[in-house]
């Protein structure tokens, strides 16, 4: 053996140039190269023909199922259900409950919350209302010759500013003298004689009333006619 390939390596490197030997090379190269591309070919159309075969044979067991159950069901015999079905249906069914179930839970939770709100606004708006009541009654104690004062002014402007934030908030004062007296809005502590209006109406208001967007923050405190 050692011999044989001393005499052809001797007989390369006396024949043939290093020029030869690359072309030789390159030339098995490539054949081994398409030799390669052939069985990839080949390979891939027997997977190709594999993945039809299997194809056809699943098609042709679900046709068979089919008519099977077709079958059934022309001689009265119950069909058979998919159970993969029936999973598919239970867990949509579920879903849908579930979903149904949170959009209630978010509904709710966000009507408590707005009332949550309201509640604790009013109650707040509720304990602001002496102080614009004080207002009120300091306004109108200020002597005639002093209501042009710049200390009038300035408690006239603050006023002013605090009923306008609170109306901002939703607070509206409620309508009493000369309104037809209505218990869900006026609070009657006395009756008065009066000409000006009928009697069962509201003739004076002894304490201004207050509602918050549609809910009474407070009574009207009034003298109705008698």
């Amino acid at each position: 053996m050692s011999k044989e390939v001393k005499k052809d390596t001797n007989t390369v490197s006396g024949k043939k140039t290093a020029k030869e030997l690359q072309q030789e090379v390159a030339e098995k190269a490539k054949k081994v190269a398409d030799a390669a591309n052939k069985v990839a070919e080949a390979a891939e159309e027997e997977a190709a023909e594999a993945v039809a075969e299997a194809a056809e044979s699943v098609e042709g067991a679900e046709n068979t199922e089919n008519a099977e159950g077709e079958k059934k069901g022309l001689f009265g015999k119950k069909e058979k259900k998919n159970p993969y079905k029936e999973k598919f249906e239970e867990m949509q069914d579920k879903y849908m409950r579930q979903l149904a179930e949170f959009e209630n839970f978010r509904t709710r939770t966000d009507r408590e919350k707005a009332q949550m709100f309201n509640q604790g606004a009013s109650s707040v708006l509720e304990k602001i209302l002496p102080v614009v009541d004080n207002f009120e009654r300091g306004l109108a104690a200020v002597p005639e010759e002093e209501k042009n004062s710049a200390f009038a002014d300035g408690m006239n402007m603050i006023y002013k500013q605090l009923m306008k934030q609170i109306e901002d908030l939703g607070v509206t004062p409620i309508e009493a003298v000369g309104k037809e007296f209505d218990p869900n809005f006026h609070n009657a502590v006395m009756q008065v004689e009066s000409e000006d209006v009928e009697e069962g109406f509201v003739a004076q208001e002894l304490q201004k009333g207050y509602m918050y967007h549609d809910t009474v923050l407070r009574h009207s405190m009034v003298a109705v006619a008698k």
